[in-house]
């Protein structure tokens, strides 16, 4: 009988040993002299759910640093969002570049 509670425990150590957070990804915007601010707001709030308070300071990052850290997701989230802002860009005819790095 020892020997089977023993090896129930070194199975429950196993699979929790194999169980990892998924990778996180770093969203950014990049700066163009196109894109207007106004839009890029409307993208950090409806896209990205921000308030406006931190959509603006984002923006703000976008125009001075050339690039803004819009927050950290998983794979398919930061996919699926990035995709968004492409798609949406496109329709409203703005260049405005997003992409995610590694967190």
């Amino acid at each position: 009988m020892a020997n089977n509670s023993e090896s129930k425990g070194e199975i429950h150590e196993k699979i929790r040993e194999e169980i990892k957070e998924p990778d996180q990804y770093r969203i950014l915007l990049h700066n163009d002299h196109y894109t207007t601010m106004e839009f890029v707001v409307e993208i950090l709030r409806g896209i990205f759910h921000k308030t406006l308070p931190e959509a603006t300071q984002i923006m703000l990052d976008v125009h001075k640093k050339g690039r803004g850290i819009v927050g950290v997701y998983t794979y398919d989230i930061a996919r699926t969002r990035i995709d968004l802002v492409d798609k949406l860009s496109r329709e409203n005819e703005f260049p405005l570049k997003c992409t995610m790095e590694k967190a």
